[in-house]
This record gives structure tokens, sequence and C-alpha cells, in this order.
């Protein structure tokens, strides 16, 4: 597998923020991504869905580089940063210190600062990760992979293990701060309407390949997709009353 960079000449805003192509992954005898075609545009959110075990964390984790593949090309031409399910915040560090992890020392509490504000808590910059709640710990997960300005945003289920308010606070941070930063998102959820109220596009992927992809453009039924994305899931379920 090669990981390739583009030039100089393509301009940052024009080049997509990651190409995939042909990628295959395999654990002994059992293929989990079988040549599998993928683009993720800049500023473009794209979530994916799945079974568990159909590969979804597998390919995220070799968009990241954390993992190794057998076969096929990505092509990545910035940085990427991952957000996942648990925050992984360093607990013998200040708040400010986790976000300002691998940045240069000069202007690192600044620009954590300023991060940290973004996600509302840049009052607590000298706190601790034992005195925060699961959705602001989250916040400052993102802050510490947005500091970094990737091109590519990667969120392994990030809101998963959040309450229902709380993960619903966290869908209209995250969408603002895409918006802003626009870095191309890869969301990788087995929450269908969390799919359908954030991303531009969504992917479902089945037997190591993206089996089906439906654009959102607002004027669609979402009450439609929903239950075509369920169908697709392998989950057939009856349409709510009105």
């Amino acid at each position: 597998m090669s990981r390739a960079h583009a030039g100089s000449a393509v301009s940052a805003s024009s080049r997509p923020a990651v190409v995939v192509t042909d990628l295959t992954r395999a654990y002994g005898p059992r293929v989990v991504i079988d040549g599998l075609n993928l683009v993720i545009e800049r500023g473009e959110f794209v979530a994916l869905l799945g079974e568990s075990g159909c590969g979804k964390t597998t390919l995220l984790r070799a968009l990241a580089g954390l993992d190794p593949v057998d076969r096929g090309r990505i092509d990545a031409p910035g940085e990427a940063a991952v957000v996942f399910q648990e925050h992984r915040l360093l607990p013998w560090d200040s708040l400010w210190r986790n976000v300002a992890l691998g940045l240069p020392d000069r202007g690192a509490r600044e620009r954590a600062a300023a991060a940290l504000s973004e996600v509302g808590l840049g009052h607590r910059l000298d706190d601790w990760p034992r005195n925060l709640s699961g959705g602001q710990a989250q916040r400052v997960a993102l802050a510490r992979a947005l500091v970094q300005e990737p091109e590519l945003l990667l969120l392994d289920e990030p809101f998963a293990a959040l309450d229902a308010l709380t993960r619903i606070r966290m869908h209209g941070l995250v969408k603002e701060l895409v918006a802003r930063h626009r870095p191309g998102v890869l969301l990788v959820t087995h929450d269908v309407d969390e799919a359908i109220s954030l991303a531009d596009r969504v992917l479902v992927m089945r037997a190591g390949i993206i089996a089906a992809e439906h654009r959102l453009d607002g004027s669609g039924d979402r009450v439609a997709l929903r239950l075509r994305l369920l169908a697709e899931l392998g989950v057939h379920a009856e349409p709510e009353p009105a």
C-alpha cells in the first residue's frame, strides 16, 4: 500500500481531502476491506454506516495512518486528525497542554486557548480532565484535533457514550466548527439519525466495500431516507405515524 501526498501545484482548496483507490485489508483469511474506493472533498461531511465488523473502523484507522493495509493507495495531501469514542485525554496534563499536544512550543498555549474557546472551554485552560463531564471531555478532544488545522477529520463514534441532550449539543458544535475550518470529515457511526443530521453524504459499508451512497441536499424526504438506510443495514422498520 502506498500513501502519497499531492504536489504543491494543486491548491489546498481545490484538492480532495483524501482519495482512496482499491484499498484492501485482510486479517488472515478474512478480508475486511475488499478493493474499496472513496473520495472525500475538502469541506465535505461524510457519514459511514455499517454493521459491526464490516470494516468501518479499519478504514478509518487506515486513513489516519494508524493501521497498515495490504493493497491499494491512499492519497492524503494534508494532515489527518482523529477523535475517538473515548476522549483519550492525558489525566496528568492540564486542558491546554492536552490540546497543545504535538504543537511547537512557541505559541502553543495561545493556539490551545483559541481552540478551547471555540468549544466553549476557554475559561478552563488550567483545569484537569478529571473535572470534566463526558461532553466537556469530548469537546476538549475535538479542540485537540482541530488545533492542528487538519485537512481530514476522522470521527470514530465520538458521541456514542454521551446522553441524548449532550449529543444534540455536540452535533451542533461539530457542524459549526466544520463549517468554520472546512476539513473533509469522515464520521463512523451506527446511528442513522445522526448520519442524516450531520452529513452531506451518507455511505453504507457492506462486505468490505461501499455498497450504497446517498447525498443530502436538504430537499429530499428524510423519513424515506431513514427507512431506506435502515433497510440497507438489514433493519426493516415501519414508518412512524404522523
